[in-house]
């Protein structure tokens, strides 16, 4: 099964957001858009720490 549709309709712009403030904090210039320019390391620096960030929230409620 497939699907591009979200299970939680707002879950997205939060997910989005989250992107942004991590890159924002770790000075990575991530933009609306094509980010291209940005290295792997970068992109997984900002994967791995929403990640983190998640777990986190999960473990204290």
């Amino acid at each position: 099964m497939s699907s591009n549709k979200p299970v939680v309709p707002n879950a997205k712009q939060a997910l989005d957001n989250m992107k942004y403030e991590i890159a924002k904090e770790n000075g990575i210039n991530f933009k609306q858009g094509y980010n291209g320019d940005l290295t792997a390391a970068e992109n997984g620096k900002i994967g791995g720490q929403m990640v983190k960030k998640m777990i986190d929230q999960y473990k204290n409620g």
